[in-house]
């Protein structure tokens, strides 16, 4: 189908979304229950476990007896709750990577406790509008000491439902953010897929929204997730690469295949470079990766670090672009906020 799709249903038997464009599957979020009980965006009290000396870190009492870890613990002291956000997945055996940064998100906007001011999304132009918007937030936070990130929907939003969306969650923030007395506790879950995809696939606006059980195998997810779940990446020019997780990290290699030119390395290291933003986030992997790129003279490894820099500007995750190794090598870390989709399908026996 032409045009851009939000489709939900069920993937494993859990609550899935993915967004189609012209056929393709550009997003896919699925729920992570049997892996984790705290997925990425939940927010707890925690408490002091052990300071990682010479590190920087410290081990953080998570509910039900889980253990995160804050790599940064500024103002972390020693058996004081303090309020964090789940910031990623942990790895087997690893501890909850957290955040002390709140981040409480809505259709409209974002609230950001502790952060103070009203930013207005760089996509929206009108001068006039941003004014409206930026005297919209302000009135809505008061005296409050939160900022407020109106996302790029709001353009065509109508004020009275921004209004109202600012009023809930500032109050949402206000009680969550007061909770800063007792035993390590769950505070606010995390958005479900569907939550999710009502708020930040809004912009721009969908041509269709799919619903059933059947709605995968009828918009074509269940033949891209089957794609994904094989290490192989198809390019063009009959060209592939191969993306495989290992505990330490994320191997890819890439190969050109039949095509023997001069031009052939170069070919199908661009291809990678555009396609490896959307196969890592579909794919739910992160962490340090290592590019092993076809052969090419080291004259077109400029050229390539700009089509890497381009492909990941807009890729949505934090990502590093670390370059070139001594071996030729090319190595990036990301950031790890989903489950890998492998992990996900070996957990309900679908792999």
């Amino acid at each position: 189908m032409k045009g851009r799709q939000v489709v939900l249903g069920h993937l494993f038997g859990l609550e899935a979304a993915a967004l189609m464009q012209d056929g393709q599957l550009i997003d896919l979020l699925v729920a992570s229950d049997p892996l984790t009980a705290l997925a990425p965006g939940a927010i707890c009290r925690a408490s002091t476990n052990r300071f990682m000396k010479g590190q920087g870190g410290v081990f953080l009492r998570l509910p039900d007896g889980q253990t995160g870890y804050l790599r940064d613990r500024k103002g972390v002291s020693e058996g004081k709750p303090l309020l964090v956000q789940v910031a990623g997945v942990a790895e087997d055996g690893k501890a909850v990577p957290l955040s002390t940064r709140l981040l409480f998100r809505g259709r409209h906007a974002l609230v950001t406790p502790g952060a103070p001011g009203v930013n207005v999304s760089r996509s929206i132009r009108d001068e006039d509008r941003r004014d409206e918007l930026e005297a919209i937030g302000r009135a809505s936070l008061g005296d409050r000491d939160h900022g407020l990130i109106l996302r790029s929907v709001c353009l065509d939003a109508e004020d009275d439902d921004i209004r109202a969306e600012l009023d809930d969650l500032i109050e949402l923030a206000d009680r969550v953010c007061a909770e800063t007395v007792g035993a390590p506790e769950l505070l606010l879950d995390a958005p479900t897929p569907w939550e999710l995809a009502w708020m930040d696939w809004a912009e721009p606006a969908p041509d269709a929204v799919e619903e059933g059980e059947d709605s995968f195998d009828r918009c074509g997810v269940l033949d891209a997730v089957d794609a994904l779940l094989s290490s192989r990446v198809p390019l063009p020019g009959g060209s592939d690469a191969h993306v495989e997780a290992t505990r330490a990290l994320v191997a890819v290699d890439v190969n050109t295949g039949n095509d023997t030119s001069l031009a052939a390395g170069l070919k199908a290291n661009i291809a990678l470079a555009r396609e490896l933003p959307r196969q890592l986030a579909l794919r739910g992997l992160g962490g340090q990766i290592v590019v092993d790129f076809a052969p090419m003279p080291k004259r077109d490894r400029a050229t390539l670090d700009q089509v890497l820099q381009g492909a990941f500007r807009g890729a949505g995750s934090e990502t590093t672009l670390v370059g070139w190794t001594a071996m030729g090598l090319y190595e990036l870390t990301r950031k790890r906020d989903r489950v890998p989709l492998a992990r996900l399908a070996a957990a309900s026996g679908d792999s």
